[in-house]
């Protein structure tokens, strides 16, 4: 049976017991507890958690913004290429997640839990809800900051979850991006190219070149800019 046959038994769990009991009810069959009582995957079945957990947090998601749209509903649907004989299963487990008393963070914490060894599949998670969350063209500040939180809850450091959100969505304001460097540049390069930007665009450099005064005012906006990010990284980073 493909992971899509074991969604229809999900749904009668999702308000049993909360995220936890939500997987067991699915589960049956298809899942272990460890001695701390959490979830564990069987090898043979490393989709259907997965699953599970990206049709319950999309749910949470399309809701961070006020009202859920049928361009939300159906990403899901489109990411996965949901077989038609299963998208009734899909949009209920959908809906009862999204009804669901329990928030975001709760089943956030329940996926963390259960892919805690595999930081590879929680950054799949995070892909999925970026394509749920700009299914409807726009990136409202309710998702950004309920998947800034995910990200955090998920144990993803802030410049892992900027590369992230960057092959999503491009942000001008990003530190990363006014500094041009990557989300992986050492320390020693982030100072340096820090260092080189500040000369470079120092409204007494700008002077000496001979540049026009309205260049120059330019360029104290952007100094400031500069050393906003540097700092933002600085403190997000503990750099000395």
């Amino acid at each position: 049976m493909s992971i899509w046959g074991k969604l229809g038994g999900a749904a009668a769990g999702f308000l049993a017991g909360g995220p936890i009991g939500a997987l067991a009810g699915a589960f049956a069959g298809h899942v272990l507890f460890d001695r701390t009582g959490f979830m564990v995957e069987r090898p043979e079945e490393p989709g259907v958690a997965f699953t599970i957990a990206i049709i319950a947090l999309g749910a949470k998601l399309a809701m961070a913004d006020g009202a859920v749209t049928r361009d939300e509903e159906e990403a899901f649907t489109r990411v996965f290429r949901v077989p038609p004989s299963e998208a009734a299963n899909v949009k209920r487990i959908f809906d009862l997640a999204r009804r669901d008393t329990a928030g975001y963070e709760a089943y956030a914490a329940q996926i963390a839990r259960m892919f805690r060894t595999s930081p590879g599949m929680l950054e799949d998670v995070m892909d999925c809800l970026f394509e749920i969350a700009k299914a409807d063209g726009v990136f409202h500040p309710g998702e950004a900051r309920l998947l800034e939180r995910v990200a955090e809850i998920f144990g993803f450091a802030p410049n892992v979850y900027r590369r992230i959100r960057a092959t999503h969505f491009v942000d001008a304001s990003d530190p990363y991006v006014v500094l041009g460097v990557s989300y992986e540049a050492s320390e020693d390069e982030i100072r340096h190219t820090y260092r080189l930007l500040v000369k470079e665009n120092h409204p007494d450099s700008l002077i000496g070149r001979g540049v026009p005064p309205e260049f120059v005012r330019l360029a104290t906006d952007k100094l400031a800019a500069i050393n906003t990010a540097y700092e933002t990284i600085r403190k997000e980073r503990d750099i000395r």
